[in-house]
């Protein structure tokens, strides 16, 4: 394997698959790499259970549109008529 192409798939694996990590980093101030490591050596010691965790937070990221609540006007006063 090519140094090219290890870096297409480093790429993939990194910033394409589904953002959970990078996410979260953002959102926490932390480094991405960190918490995939820390998500690694957490999944060996639980057997693998937080793996359902970053598929369900996989699936919420990518349908987020569906779950945030719709902003709806306000209400007029019905002292304003």
């Amino acid at each position: 394997m090519s140094s090219e192409e290890k870096n297409k798939v480093v790429s993939l694996l990194e910033f394409q698959l589904f953002g959970v990590c990078s996410w979260l980093g953002d959102k926490l101030g932390i480094k991405a790499t960190s918490i995939r490591i820390y998500f690694i050596y957490l999944s060996f010691f639980t057997f693998g259970s937080p793996i359902i965790v970053y598929f369900i937070a996989s699936f919420v990221l990518e349908h987020k549109h569906f779950f945030k609540p719709t902003v709806q006007p306000k209400r007029r006063s019905v002292w304003d008529l």
